[in-house]
């Protein structure tokens, strides 16, 4: 099969386009304005041309979530409008207090300039989330109403990369559970010692001692993740950790470190884990990762493939438990056997009986087979990472940039909006040195 994503998993939030000057009534301060006077009681400040409120509850970094559909179904987030919400937490173990949300973005029911088509007929909706992992009685309440609180990685792969909608909740969630486990983890002041308070409706926080008054602002650690590639032999080398699902191998990462340029962190991590030495180092894209642990809530993967210089092989079987050269055959057959569609309708079915309160868990990993029911010898990761992009892109010899789409292009498939050939060798698409002016470049597979 072949998909076009218009931008990586986890990016394109639909209500993180753009910040509203201060002044507008659905941007953060004058929301949050709102937000204490609606908590005070006093009901009347949201006039007709005021922006509703709905609040997105999690637990312990589990967004609420629903299920709809009868064949097909079909996970959405459980946004609360904000009365609603106020009368789930009546009696609730959670005292809701304006320090306690996080403003995520908005939606505006009036026309832009640059746009075309007219928006829908509806109130502006200024969007919040809010940790709710201390009201216990919660999750009986609201599973009364069919919502349950759902990993975000289960999430994530029930999501139909082709619905645009599906795709945009999971950025939405993607980004809420950053900031909210952010939240969760930046408690004292690393100067200090004190107390850090939100500030900016949620989006930074601030020491409470006078004398220190340090600002502190959420936390992005970047990884480089690369795809290394043996070009004489038409190779790829692939990784396997002790914690991947059976049969999985992946592209090899690691952690930028202080005084490192992304090129370096290739090269170190590569040879560190591999015993590989990397010369040339090309970018790729990059993806938000908000499923990582509660200590790091929000990595940012940057992708690159990475020219192999040596080739003899020596695993850190510390970072890694096995380490090979595979063929571009090979790869491509572990991208056809990996059945990433049957997986995502297997863990949208389970989000579906979660949500109906039935207990029975199932076991993901089995659901990579191959259609006579043996067990595929290899898969890599699904098109929900940047590991799936940057080895489908390989294997299809579509190495252009992967850069994020506008309204020129068609989305993340092989070409598609204007560009500048650089060059052109006799090697045919790996050869193109290409620059694309604000389009979507390479994240075809099939």
């Amino acid at each position: 099969m072949s998909i076009n994503l218009k931008s990586p998993v986890f990016a394109g939030n639909p209500i993180r386009s753009k910040t509203p000057k201060s002044t507008d009534p659905f941007s953060p301060t004058s929301a949050f304005q709102t937000l204490k006077l609606l908590l005070s009681g006093q009901t009347h400040v949201q006039g007709p041309s005021s922006p509703k409120f709905k609040v997105l509850p999690f637990v312990k970094g589990r967004p609420l979530a629903g299920s709809t559909g009868d064949l097909v179904k079909k996970w959405h987030l459980g946004w609360l409008n904000f009365s609603d919400f106020k009368d789930v937490l009546e009696g609730s173990e959670v005292k809701l207090s304006d320090d306690l949300l996080v403003y995520l973005g908005y939606k505006s029911n009036e026309k832009e300039h640059d746009q075309e088509q007219e928006e829908d007929e509806e109130d502006s909706v200024v969007y919040w989330a809010i940790d709710v992992s201390e009201g216990f009685s919660l999750v009986e309440k609201l599973g009364s109403r069919q919502f349950c609180f759902v990993d975000l990685r289960t999430l994530m792969v029930a999501t139909d990369w082709a619905d645009d909608g599906a795709m945009g909740d999971l950025a939405i969630a993607g980004h809420a559970r950053a900031l909210l486990e952010w939240h969760n983890t930046s408690r004292f002041c690393g100067s200090c010692g004190e107390m850090l308070i939100p500030a900016e409706a949620g989006r930074r926080k601030q020491c409470v001692k006078d004398s220190c008054k340090k600002r502190v602002y959420p936390r992005v650690d970047p990884v480089v993740i690369m795809l290394v590639i043996d070009k004489d032999n038409d190779r790829a080398l692939l990784g396997k950790q002790s914690r991947y699902v059976p049969r999985m191998w992946s592209c090899l990462a690691g952690f930028l470190e202080p005084g490192e340029s992304l090129e370096e962190a290739v090269r170190r991590e590569t040879w560190e884990e591999t015993g590989i030495k990397v010369g040339e180092v090309v970018y790729h894209s990059s993806q938000p990762w908000p499923v990582g642990p509660s200590s790091m809530p929000c990595q940012l993967m940057i992708g690159f493939f990475a020219y192999a210089t040596s080739l003899e092989i020596n695993v850190d079987k510390s970072e890694l438990e096995d380490a090979r050269w595979h063929s571009r055959e090979d790869v491509k057959k572990a991208l056809t056997f990996a059945e990433y569609e049957k997986a995502q309708k297997t863990s949208a079915y389970k989000v579906d009986q979660m949500c109906k309160g039935v207990k029975k868990e199932r076991n993901l990993a089995s659901d990579f087979n191959v259609e006579s029911g043996e067990l595929a010898p290899m898969f890599v990761p699904g098109p929900f990472a940047i590991a799936h992009h940057l080895i489908s892109s390989w294997v299809h010899q579509c190495w252009w940039l992967w850069v994020a789409s506008d309204a020129t292009s068609g989305g993340f498939g092989c070409g598609g909006g204007p560009m500048v050939v650089e060059g052109l060798g006799s090697g045919g698409c790996s050869q193109l040195v290409v620059i694309l002016r604000g389009v979507g470049g390479c994240g075809h597979y099939s």
